[in-house]
C-alpha cells in the first residue's frame, strides 16, 4: 500500500515514513492510494475474530491491509499490547449500550451508545493514540532516531496524546492549547503532567489558532527536517486508520437480525477526523445507512452539508461552547472527505483548501454536481445542537435510560434523533466521560457526574505550562530550544 497527497505531491509513500511524517510537503494530507474493499465473506470472517478473539485481532485484520513495511507479527503484537482490558476498562474495549424504552419507537431496531471513552484519559482519542504511542515508539527504535510531536487540542487530543507518549523512548511532546477555553478538568489532566518529554503550551487563542501553527511548522519543510517534527492530530493518516477499527466493532455486536444489513452512526464532530474515520469503513464496505455529522454552534460543517458552502470563521467568530472540543470553526480533515467526493482530483481539492480559502475564507460546492453526493452518495447528513439542546438530551437521558452522557456525547444523541430510519440500527459514538465537563453536567442534573477512580483531587495537583501568544517564530524558537 501506498499514500498519496490530497494536492497531488507526486511521492508516494509507505506507511511508516506518514506516520513520523504528518502532513504532506505540499500542505496536504495523505490518503492511501486505494480503500481496500472487503465482501460480506470476510465481514462475516472478522465478525467472528471480533467476538471470538477480541478487538486487538480485529484492528490487526484491518490495519495489515493498510501497513506492509511492519511484519504481521510485530504488528499483532503492537495491536495486542495497545488494547487490552486492563486499559480500556472491559473486553469488547468499546461497548455498545443500548437506550431504548417503550416509549422509544417500536420500529427502531436500536439506539445505542458505543463507549470509546474507558482509557486512560476517558476520551474517545485514546483509542487512536494509544496505539500511536506504541507505533512511534517502535519506528523510531527501528531507526534509531527521536521524534519531537507538535500538536493542538481543543481538550482531549492533548492529553491522550500525553499518556500515550509520557516516557515513551525517543518522543517529545509540545503540545499547544488554547489558553482559558479547556474545562478544569481538561486542563488539569494536561498540565499536571510533568514528566521531562511533556511540553504544555497555552496559546493566547482559540483552537483554530494552534491548528494553523501546527500547519505553519508542518509546512517549513527545513524546520521540520532540522527538528524531526511529526504530528498526532488527526491530520497524521496512522490516527484516523486506528478510528476505523471502532466502526467495525460497533457494527459486529448488533444482533445480526437487527441490522438489516445495515446500521447508522452519528459522531459528534470538529475537526472531522473521527467521522473520516466512519467514511473510511463505509468505503471499505462496512454496511453504513448513514454518518450523521453532529455539530455544536460552531456548525460550519452542518452549514457545509445542508448548503453546500464551507466557510470557516475568525477567531471572535468562534463561540465558546460547553461542548468545547468541538470549538472548532476549520475542520482540517475535511480536506480527506473533499477529495474523496471530487473524485480524487488533487488540483482542485489545492484550489480549494489553497487558493479559495486563503483569498476568500470560504469555497461554495452548491452548484458542484459531486455536492449531492456527499448525502446519497456517501451517506453524509448533519444536524446541530446548542447549549438548551444540550440540557435538555443530558437530563432526558438520565431521566429515561438512568444513563449520564456528556455534553458531546449529548449533542450526538440529539442530533441521530432526528435521523433516526425506521429497520436501521443507530449507533451514537460517545466521546468523553461526564467528568470532563461537570460543570454543565450539574447545570443539567443539579449534581456533579460521578468522578472514576484515580482521578480525585486531579484539579488541584502542580500544573507545568508555558503561555504564549499566537505566533509560529515564536513557537518554532521554543521547540527548537526544548527539541534535545
Amino acid at each position: 500500500m501506498r499514500y498519496l497527497s490530497t494536492r497531488g505531491h507526486a511521492d508516494r509513500k509507505q506507511f511508516c515514513e506518514i506516520l513520523l511524517e504528518g502532513l504532506a510537503p505540499d500542505g496536504g494530507l495523505y490518503l492511501p492510494e486505494h480503500y481496500p474493499v472487503v465482501d460480506a465473506a470476510t465481514l462475516s470472517a472478522w465478525r467472528e475474530v471480533y467476538l471470538k478473539q477480541g478487538y486487538a485481532d480485529l484492528a490487526f485484520e484491518i490495519l495489515s491491509l493498510y501497513i506492509d513495511d511492519i511484519p504481521a507479527d510485530d504488528l499483532r503484537a503492537l495491536c495486542r499490547k495497545t488494547y487490552t482490558a486492563a486499559v480500556f476498562g472491559s473486553p469488547e474495549i468499546v461497548p455498545l449500550k443500548k437506550l431504548q424504552d417503550a416509549a422509544t419507537d417500536a420500529s427502531q431496531a436500536g439506539f445505542y451508545l458505543q463507549a470509546l471513552s474507558n482509557g486512560p484519559t476517558l476520551a474517545f482519542k485514546d483509542m487512536a493514540m494509544q496505539l500511536l504511542g506504541n507505533l512511534f515508539e517502535y519506528e523510531l527504535a527501528r531507526r534509531n532516531e527521536e521524534l519531537n510531536i507538535l500538536g493542538a487540542t481543543s481538550g482531549d487530543t492533548g492529553s491522550a496524546a500525553e499518556y500515550a507518549m509520557r516516557g515513551k523512548k525517543g518522543v517529545r511532546v509540545f503540545m499547544t492549547s488554547p489558553n482559558g477555553r479547556m474545562s478544569p478538568f481538561q486542563q488539569a489532566q494536561m498540565f499536571s503532567l510533568l514528566d521531562e518529554n511533556i511540553h504544555n503550551i497555552a496559546i493566547d487563542g482559540v483552537f483554530d489558532d494552534c491548528q494553523d501553527i501546527v500547519k505553519a511548522v508542518s509546512n517549513d519543510l527545513a524546520f521540520k527536517r532540522q527538528y524531526k517534527i511529526g504530528t498526532v492530530n488527526s491530520i497524521n493518516w496512522a490516527r484516523l486508520l486506528a478510528q476505523v477499527v471502532y466502526y467495525f466493532a460497533g457494527y459486529f455486536q448488533l444482533p445480526e437480525s437487527a441490522t438489516g444489513g445495515k446500521a447508522s452512526f452519528t459522531v459528534p464532530s470538529g475537526n472531522f477526523g473521527n467521522v473520516c474515520a466512519g467514511h473510511v469503513a463505509r468505503m471499505m464496505g462496512l454496511p453504513v445507512h448513514q454518518l450523521v455529522v453532529a455539530t455544536n454552534e460552531n456548525d460550519v460543517l452542518d452549514e457545509f452539508f445542508r448548503t453546500g458552502v464551507y466557510r470557516v470563521r475568525v477567531g471572535a467568530d468562534t463561540h465558546e461552547t460547553s461542548s468545547p472540543s468541538m470549538d472548532i470553526s476549520k475542520a482540517s480533515n475535511f480536506e480527506r472527505f473533499v477529495f474523496d467526493l471530487l473524485g480524487r482530483d488533487a488540483a482542485q481539492t489545492a484550489d480549494l483548501f489553497g487558493r479559495q480559502l486563503s483569498d476568500q475564507g470560504f469555497f461554495d460546492l452548491s452548484a458542484h454536481p459531486a455536492f449531492q453526493q456527499a448525502a446519497t452518495r456517501y451517506g453524509f447528513v448533519s444536524g446541530k445542537s446548542t447549549h438548551a439542546d444540550r440540557l435538555q438530551t443530558i437530563r432526558e437521558t438520565y431521566q429515561r435510560f438512568g444513563t449520564v452522557v456528556d455534553t458531546h456525547t449529548a449533542d450526538g444523541v440529539k442530533v441521530a434523533r432526528e435521523h433516526l430510519t425506521p429497520g436501521v440500527p443507530m449507533l451514537v459514538l460517545e466521546t468523553a466521560l461526564p467528568i470532563k465537563f461537570a460543570a454543565t453536567i450539574e447545570e443539567a442534573l443539579g449534581r456533579p457526574p460521578e468522578r472514576p477512580p484515580g482521578f480525585d483531587g486531579i484539579e488541584a495537583l502542580p500544573k507545568r505550562v508555558k503561555l504564549m501568544p499566537a505566533d509560529v517564530a515564536l513557537i518554532k524558537a521554543y521547540v527548537a530550544e526544548h527539541a534535545h
